[in-house]
């Protein structure tokens, strides 16, 4: 296991990788730099420089192997997340309904998940745009922080709509 802590607008970050997959973004510094083995670790080393491109808006999104640890439903929630476009939200019952959940479910799914930032935790809302909660650093001043920083100014609810067919989530601008 590898974790190297790097600084962000929104203060640091530490990124933990294991068996070649980012498994945790946590807020604050555990420890500057390094921890784990001494050998540079490309996993961690990309996920730094692609964060550092996605504060200075040079990316909307991350192209990094990941693996966050949980639940077959967690791990569908943090999929659709996934899928959700930058600049866009849904809410915590459009997600539900495509995965044929309750909104709170998927509001535990999202305060549980491993890898913010990365895995867009921020991108589902409240149900006529209230924001919801925010489990990261700064709660919703950082979730507001992070979605105007993708381009989003408008209320949620009506940017996508999407289907779940099996282990398969399907997402459509309108």
């Amino acid at each position: 296991m590898g974790r190297l802590t790097i600084d962000s607008p929104l203060g640091p970050l530490t990124l933990t990788s294991a068996d070649g997959a980012i498994v945790a973004l946590d807020w604050g510094a555990l420890d500057w730099g390094r921890q784990g083995d001494d050998a540079p670790d490309p996993v961690l080393e990309e996920a730094a420089r692609q964060l550092a491109d996605y504060f200075a808006g040079k990316r909307t999104g991350f192209d990094l192997p990941l693996a966050p640890r949980g639940t077959a439903f967690r791990q569908k929630v943090w999929a659709a997340m996934l899928a959700i476009p930058p600049g866009t939200v849904l809410t915590y019952g459009d997600v539900a309904r495509m995965l044929d959940s309750a909104p709170r479910a998927v509001g535990g799914a999202c305060g549980a998940n491993p890898i913010p930032v990365i895995i867009p935790c921020h991108r589902i809302v409240g149900s006529g745009g209230a924001p919801g909660g925010y489990s990261g650093f700064g709660g919703l001043e950082t979730k507001d922080w992070l979605l105007r920083h993708e381009g989003f100014r408008g209320k949620a609810g009506r940017a996508v709509t999407g289907t779940a067919a099996g282990d398969t989530l399907t997402l459509q601008l309108l």
